[in-house]
């Protein structure tokens, strides 16, 4: 074929593939106006524009002031039917408010014009018939224009009577001076309570995000590998040691609580204690090394980091302590700000909670890095069939406790209540992958451990941005009760997530010379992080926070619908109650605090980064 040809069968191929394309783009689109219910009747219904327009008119118009309300009520004497004499015309004074009825007498049944002057204006009048002093039926509604007129025909009814009656006028006047509205000082006080509930969960979000970024950087943990027998020890020391850590810290905390009842010698045990394991740990790890210790004082040095745990454990509770006993004297010695007391306080309660926690993790940690010299030792010292036979035992036993756990945790969410199913059938299939494992890898092979950690995080995390934050509420909202307290931990929790990917890309995007540099020191891991790494990051951190508070504070208004607290909850109820004047005054609050925020990081990003 000639090559003119060839291209002009080229470009009717193209042009019916640019077709075919816009096809199929059609049809895509057409079926997404079906799947989305597009109605454009509905937007020509004379029905929904005139809600639209009241809605719209109601959000024009926030209920932030309100005045005190006097009612004015003009009357004008009537006749239904008209008198044998024509009744005389009554004096009106133009200066002052006055209404008309025209004509002034009538059959029953019929229309008359009511007319009024020098009403307020834009203010609702309703127009009452009013046959004697004891009965007033209700004609109309409706609103005096811009110059506080009004002009209406109205239809009497049928009541004939051969007195005077009378047509009134009934407005309400405002008098005196604005003042805020109910809906203006509930809004101000729920707005204060979005803000702090966001920078409450930005900072714990924050907390937490920053440590368990790092497991989540790709180049912090793709050099960390552990021998087979070092990882099936580690899987068993780690659920070990934190079982023991949370057993101690317990019993420590309970010991040093029964002890330290008086404020002294809680004061004496957080001064003492901390100084104790500074002492101890200095000694125990000291910066350098003249010659290699002997055993006797490698194990004084094992009974000292032992001894300086215990004494920074008693440190620690009894610092709790002093804060509830301080924050309770607070609270007694001022009464005014009593909630600095009690802040104090929660943050004695805080300590103690979170000491189980941490010490059985440093535990479990300690246990597991002990776990790994054990594993090199055994590697090193043990002739090649029994280190075979002996990873092979313990990677099965690892391989069985793990799945086990991992069942009882299915069985506690699930409550099957089959021991062959979450205990027995999980540690047998457990005890097979571990003896595959083993087999797999050679005693000396390296596992990459630190990008399994890394792909473990990134999943988690990733499945807890998935999750709307409304949704934690909900649960959040069970277990803590309504409340902004619910709020803050459900933003929380959607923040660690969403901040840890964010701090993660940042340490993956930092130079790699200074890491480089520092790692061929023969630094350790964590010198490398603290020297290399930290000082890279934390400009971009610090902007990262700042916007992460801007975005809680414009989600804390949706989690409101939950019960988290916050204007959200307010704005939900006004809704909810079609009062859309008093939900205009917090959508402006909302916006005011958004700007606000966002002039602020902007203006705090220039200084700081």
């Amino acid at each position: 074929m000639k090559p003119a040809a060839l291209t002009g069968w080229r470009r009717i191929l193209r042009s019916v593939l640019i077709g075919l394309a816009v096809i199929a783009g059609i049809v895509i689109y057409a079926y997404g106006f079906q799947a989305t219910k597009v109605n454009l009747d509905e937007v020509r219904s004379e029905r929904r524009q005139t809600q639209l327009v009241r809605i719209l008119r109601a959000l024009a118009q926030p209920d932030i002031v309100v005045f005190s309300q006097e009612e004015v009520t003009l009357s004008a004497p009537f006749y239904m039917p008209c008198p044998p004499v024509p009744p005389q015309q009554r004096e009106l004074n133009p200066r002052q408010p006055y209404m008309l009825v025209t004509p002034s007498c009538i059959e029953p049944g019929g229309k008359v014009v009511v007319e009024a002057f020098h009403l307020d204006p834009n203010a609702d009048a309703t127009i009452f018939l009013v046959p004697n002093k004891d009965v007033k039926l209700r004609l109309s509604s409706l609103s005096t224009d811009a110059s506080g007129h009004l002009r209406t025909e109205v239809e009497l009814p049928e009541r004939s009577s051969e007195t005077e009656q009378a047509i009134t006028v009934v407005t309400e006047q405002n008098v005196g001076r604005p003042r805020l509205s109910r809906s203006a000082i509930d809004t101000w006080d729920k707005i204060i309570e979005t803000v702090f509930l966001a920078l409450l969960a930005t900072t714990l979000g924050t907390l937490i995000a920053v440590p368990l970024s790092f497991l989540a950087a790709r180049n912090l943990m793709k050099g960390i590998t552990i021998t087979p027998l070092g990882l099936a020890l580690s899987i068993l020391a780690a659920p070990i040691g934190l079982a023991v850590g949370a057993w101690a810290a317990s019993r420590l905390a309970g010991w040093t609580m029964s002890v330290s009842s008086s404020p002294i010698v809680s004061l004496s045990g957080a001064i003492v204690g901390p100084g104790l394991a500074w002492f101890a740990a200095r000694w125990a790890l000291p910066p350098v090394e003249t010659a290699p210790p002997s055993a006797p004082v490698r194990w004084a040095r094992t009974g000292a980091m032992l001894a300086a745990a215990v004494a920074a454990v008693i440190g620690v509770v009894c610092l709790g302590q002093i804060l509830i006993q301080a924050g309770s004297w607070l609270e007694t010695l001022l009464p005014s700000v009593s909630f600095l007391g009690k802040f104090v306080s929660d943050l004695g309660d805080i300590v103690h909670l979170l000491l189980t926690a941490v010490l059985g993790l440093a535990t479990a940690g300690l246990l597991a890095s002990l776990s790994g010299r054990l594993a090199r030792l055994m590697t090193e010292g043990l002739p090649a069939v029994a280190l075979r036979l002996s990873q092979l035992a313990i990677s099965a036993l690892a391989g069985a406790v793990l799945l086990a756990l991992i069942g009882a945790a299915v069985d506690w969410f699930y409550q099957i209540k089959d021991l062959r199913l979450t205990l027995y059938g999980p540690a047998a299939v457990g005890a097979v992958l571990g003896m595959a494992t083993s087999l797999r890898y050679g005693r000396r092979d390296a596992i990459p451990i630190g990008l399994a950690i890394y792909y473990l995080s990134r999943t988690i995390f990733n499945g807890l941005r998935a999750i709307e934050a409304l949704i934690m509420a909900v649960v959040f909202v069970v277990w803590v009760g309504i409340g902004p307290f619910a709020g803050v931990l459900a933003l929380s929790l959607h923040s660690i997530a969403a901040m840890a990917k964010l701090y993660s890309e940042q340490v993956e995007s930092i130079l790699p010379g200074p890491l480089e540099a520092i790692t061929a020191t023969g630094a350790t891991r964590v010198q490398t992080i603290i020297y290399a790494v930290i000082p890279q990051i934390i400009p971009p951190y610090i902007s990262f926070t700042m916007y992460r508070w801007d975005i809680n504070v414009r989600m804390s208004t949706i989690i409101g619908f939950a019960g988290g607290g916050g204007i959200g909850f307010l704005l939900f109820q006004n809704i909810n109650l079609l009062n859309y004047r008093a939900a205009s005054v917090q959508m402006l609050a909302i916006a005011i605090v958004v700007a606000s925020m966002d002039y602020l990081s902007s203006a705090l990003r220039e200084r700081v980064v």
